[in-house]
This record gives structure tokens, sequence and C-alpha cells, in this order.
């Protein structure tokens, strides 16, 4: 039995020699990449996804989620408030250490489903997983550099190495990883939190490498949590165990140092395999910002929804279409799409984020679909839940021979007076294909801060530091002003 065993051990590190060594190839882009090695286009798009997350981290400070986040962390004691010492929780008084500074401004990213999406390369690749890089990155590296007092600069680099560690990883898991429930923000988002992290602590290699092996027993979230508060939940745990994971290896902290390739590793155990081709010789070559590009988002909403919500207003305008005019409404999507908008009678605001029948019915009757339409209560209206029923959701085989690299929607509107009108949209507004510019990006900063009633004077503060942040010398003069 013994040398039985030996043999399979044996076989196994052999194997293990013969797999591209991922692990290493993200330790070293993070540890080699400088300041100057990012280009100035890449730099422009990071602080556009910036500006958003802010924003929305801010406008996620008044959902429920912010409320019962907030309750549980002066419940634990971790708070202070007041000018204390600590990290910043957006939108609020209170200051925590900087992995519970990271969960409530993660949770706070992703509480409205509004925050920025990667695209992907592969067909077989389902939208590049649907990874939210901003939310696990974001909130880490800005815990840990107004800790430590760190330039704007600082903040921007390693902001932009962990997002292109997440998204290559992301990319680079095997399609079963998403397909079979894992929320790839929540699972590939703790490197990104956890490399951001590292790289202001200026971590060497073995630590570095040792943070990553952490932060892969800490990868969690699962799809079937869409459209309660535990979606958001997994962005902020993403966040946070990225912190925690640095924290740790900083501190001596010993864990596998293959973690990715390794046979029991992230990328077999999570997803049954990957492909190499996807992240070696990949980080940075180009950067995912550039190409195949992240979306920031138009609505409040699933982005798997936001292709159909562009064309259907872009059809109501155009055409003067009046909600008491609609028959029917045939929309039609690859096979995948259906499987993540699956709520088709929403009962509350988070299902409705999910809901391909309520986004329609909102476009229709309210000619906009935006914070203001995401509430119970709008959800939940006669007239709303009367036209979701006239919207019928399905599988269109144009769109699912399109590809999963898009998020083709073809919308069939059926009219009392026997016209059909019709329309097609592969992606939406705020996709690399139809970019937001930084002042679009700015008004829907604004927009979220309102919802949030922050001062205006604050808020517009904001918006003009972040479009310098590279000159900003310390991250405290930002977040104070995220701050009450």
């Amino acid at each position: 039995m013994a040398a039985a065993m030996a043999g399979v051990a044996g076989r196994l590190r052999a194997a293990a020699e013969e797999v591209p060594a991922a692990t290493e190839a993200v330790a070293t882009f993070v540890l080699k990449t400088r300041y100057a090695d990012v280009p100035e286009a890449v730099l422009e798009l990071a602080r556009k996804s910036i500006l958003d997350g802010i924003g929305l981290a801010l406008s996620g400070s008044v959902a429920e989620t912010g409320g019962i986040v907030r309750k549980y962390l002066q419940s634990s004691g971790v708070v202070t408030s007041g000018g204390g010492v600590g990290a910043t929780v957006i939108g609020s008084a209170l200051k925590t250490p900087a992995r519970f500074a990271a969960f409530a401004n993660g949770v706070g990213i992703h509480a409205d489903d509004y925050d920025d999406t990667q695209l992907a390369v592969a067909k077989d690749r389902v939208y590049g997983l649907l990874t939210h890089p901003t939310a696990p990155v974001l909130p880490a590296a800005l815990a840990v550099a107004e800790l430590r007092g760190m330039s704007g600069r600082e903040l921007l680099l390693a902001y932009n190495v962990g997002v292109e560690a997440e998204t290559k990883i992301s990319e680079a898991i095997a399609p079963r990883h998403y397909e079979d429930g894992f929320h790839s923000t929540g699972t590939a988002g703790v490197f990104g939190g956890a490399t951001a992290a590292a790289k202001l602590m200026g971590m060497d290699r073995q630590h570095l490498l040792r943070a990553l092996g952490i932060a892969a027993s800490e990868a969690a979230g699962l799809r079937e949590n869409f459209g309660t508060m535990t979606k958001p939940f997994h962005a902020g745990r993403a966040a946070e165990s990225g912190v925690v994971a640095a924290d740790f290896a900083a501190l001596g902290w010993t864990a596998n140092e293959r973690i990715l390739e390794a046979p029991r590793g992230f990328f077999r155990a999570a997803g049954g395999g990957w492909d190499p081709a996807a992240i070696m010789g990949r980080l940075g070559n180009p950067w995912t910002f550039l190409s195949p590009g992240i979306s920031i988002k138009p609505s409040p909403s699933g982005s798997l929804s936001h292709p159909g919500i562009g064309e259907m207003l872009r059809l109501v305008k155009e055409h003067g279409i009046r909600a008491d005019e609609v028959a029917t409404v045939d929309v039609g999507t690859n096979k995948n799409m259906p499987n993540a908008l699956i709520y088709h009678q929403p009962k509350d605001s988070l299902q409705g984020k999910f809901s391909m029948e309520f986004c329609m019915a909102a476009a229709l009757l309210y000619g906009k679909v935006g914070l203001a339409e995401f509430t119970d209560e709008v959800v939940n209206r006669p007239a709303v839940r009367e036209m979701m029923g006239r919207v019928h959701f399905g599988v269109n085989p144009v769109a699912e021979a399109a590809g999963y690299d898009k998020m083709t929607t073809i919308i069939d509107i059926h009219m009392k007076d026997g016209r059909t009108i019709s329309g097609r949209a592969d992606f939406a507004k705020g996709s690399p294909a139809n970019p937001m510019s930084m002042d679009e990006v700015a008004a829907k900063f604004l927009d979220c801060a309102s919802s949030a009633k922050w001062p205006v004077v604050k808020a517009k503060a904001i918006v003009t530091m972040v479009r310098r942040l590279e000159e900003v010398k310390d991250v405290r003069e930002l977040t104070r002003l995220c701050a009450i």
C-alpha cells in the first residue's frame, strides 16, 4: 500500500512539474510592474472605473444592505467614528480595520448591481464568466492605501495589477466554473483583492505566492444567491479576504505556492481545468482594460439585461411607442442569459435586477431604467406586473449562433395595431464597443451620490480628485470626501 501511495504521489509531482506555473506568472507580473509600465490609456480607463466604484459605494451605503453591514460592524466592536483611526466605510462616519472597510465598501459597490463587468475573449467563456473587476479590488486597495497614507499613484498601480490578475484568472478557468454555479466575482475576485493589497504592502515573491495560496482557500460565491443580499456579500468578502490573505502572508502564514495550477488547486478544483493560453504570457499583454475591455453599466441590473434595455429604450424613442399600444414583446438571447436572468415574476427590487421581463416593462412604462425604478414598490405596481406578463423571454437561435462572447438580444414588439417593431443589440452602452466618456461616468457618479444625499460640493470634489488621482499625495485626501 505504501509503495502504491508513493507511486501516486510521484506521478502527481511529475504532472505538477509539467503544468505551466500560473501562480508564479501572476506573482512575477505583480512584483515587476511599475507605474510607468501601465499605459496611459489603461490609467484613464481605470480612473473611470474607480470613480464609478466610489459613486456606487455611496449609493450602496443607503441600500438596505449598507445599514445591515454598518449595524453588524458596530455590534462587533470593530469601528470608531468622529475622526478615529481606521479605514473609511464610504458614506458614513465609521472607520474600521482595513479588512472590514474592504468588506463594507465591496458590498456597497455591488449592492445595486450597477458596477463594471469583464468582457470575454473566447466564445465559450460565457461573457467573461461575468466577473465584476472593481468591487473586489478597489475596496481592498483603498483601505490598505488609506491606512498607510499612500499616494494616488500607488493606489492606481495596485488597483490595476489587482484587476489584471482577477480578470486573467477568471478568463483562464474552465467555463464549467461559472456554468455550474460559482460566482466569479467572489472566487476570482479574491485574487484581485489580495494582489492589490500585497502590491501596496511591498510584499516579496515568497510572501506574495503565499498570499495567493491563502486567497484561493477563501474563494467563494454561488450564483444561486443572485437576486438576494448575498450576491453583494460575495464582492465584499472577496475584498475582505484579499486583505486578510495579504495580512496573514505578511505575518509568515504559509500556503501552497502553486495554488492556481496544482493538481488539487483552484483551477482544477473549482473549474475542472483551465486554459494556460488565457493567462501565461497574457498578464498586461494586453491589459484587460484595453482588450477585450471592461464595461461600465448604464443601468443598475444584471449586465445581461443591458443590451435589451438599451435597445428597447431606443425603439421606444425612435418609434414613439406607448406602453398601452403594446400587445406582447418577445425577447430572445443565447441560452446562458436566461440562466442568470432567472426571475420571470420578481417579487422585489433585488429579483428585478435579474428579470428581463421587469427591465423591459420598466423601459416601456417609464422610458428609463435607473436607480429610481429598482424599488420594491415599482416592481409590485399593478401596471408593471401586468406589463411583465406581456413580455416573453427565451432563447433565440440567431442569438445563440452569435456566440457567448456577445450578449446578443433580439426584440420583437408586437403592437395592437398589427405592426411588429424589431431590434437587435450585441452590446450595451458602456461596453468597449460603445463606451461611456469620463463626463458620462461623472454624471452617473453624481446621480449615485445624489441618491445617497451626498453634499454636492463634496461629490464634485471627488470627481475632480479622481480625474487627477495620480497627483494626489495622500489617499486620505480622497477618503475624507467619502466620509460624513
